[in-house]
């Protein structure tokens, strides 16, 4: 029987596998877009393995990586919002 983190293992393989085909067939590859999605999934599949009333070691370390995830998700965004609004940022 297969555990709950090996599931939401071949899931997420799933889930990005099908992002892939799909922007491949669409033919707009945007690394922002693959990000985004990937992202929303990783943090779909982090609230499905973790447990509700104990945290493991793991877990405590996969909330860094959800911290990093946002601050380039955030970072995109910002860049998209400027392309619209057609804005630089000057450094």
């Amino acid at each position: 029987m297969m555990r709950k983190q090996q599931i939401a293992i071949i899931a997420f393989a799933v889930w990005l596998t099908i992002i892939s085909v799909v922007m491949t067939l669409a033919q707009s590859i945007d690394p922002g877009m693959f990000f985004g999605f990937s992202f929303i999934g990783f943090l779909i599949f982090v609230e499905f393995i973790a447990p509700k009333y104990v945290q493991p070691d793991s877990l405590r370390f996969i909330w860094y990586l959800i911290v990093i995830g946002f601050v380039i998700f955030s970072a995109f965004v910002i860049q998209k919002v400027l392309d619209i609004l057609e804005l630089e940022i000057v450094i």
